[in-house]
């Protein structure tokens, strides 16, 4: 009977073993380790305080200013600096710009649109994702959501 019992026996203890290491291996690394949880933040949105503004409030770009800028021919000399895809810029910067990383310096440039429509702006020099302002984004017809490509030609 002492023969039959021992492989039961050590059967039971190996899979009671695999159960432990089982266990064990579930645990990932980082449960040890301390988290900080920062508490929860209540926000307000502008809207629900009664400060909103709507776009056309905030852009001091006046129609005469984007229908020329849309009107104007390619300048001479330019060339296609690059592709670049825009988030709307700052609002509190008034007029028709492009911050990129394709330039260096402040320098007149032109910009063309998935809708294909040009736009006269100048292109300001920047790090990181370029960004467009309110007024170019008017201009050229974007939902101030979109994320465009746009072309960006400079001389």
């Amino acid at each position: 009977m002492t023969q039959r019992m021992f492989p039961v026996l050590c059967l039971s203890l190996a899979l009671a073993a695999c159960g432990a290491l089982k266990d064990a291996g579930d645990k990932a690394p980082a449960d040890d380790m301390a988290t900080e949880i920062a508490p929860p933040v209540e926000t307000t949105s502008l809207d629900a305080m009664g400060t909103g503004q709507a776009p056309e409030a905030l852009d001091g770009t006046s129609a005469e200013e984007k229908a020329a800028a849309l009107a104007a021919p390619a300048q001479g000399g330019e060339r296609l600096l690059g592709k670049a895809v825009v988030a709307l810029g700052a609002p509190a910067e008034q007029g028709l710009w492009v911050q990129t990383t394709l330039v260096a310096a402040a320098v007149q440039g032109r910009v063309v649109a998935p809708n294909g429509q040009s736009l006269a702006v100048e292109l300001r020099p920047g790090t990181g994702a370029a960004s467009m302002s309110l007024a170019a984004y008017q201009a050229l017809g974007l939902s101030l959501t979109d994320l465009p490509e746009i072309a960006i030609y400079g001389s």
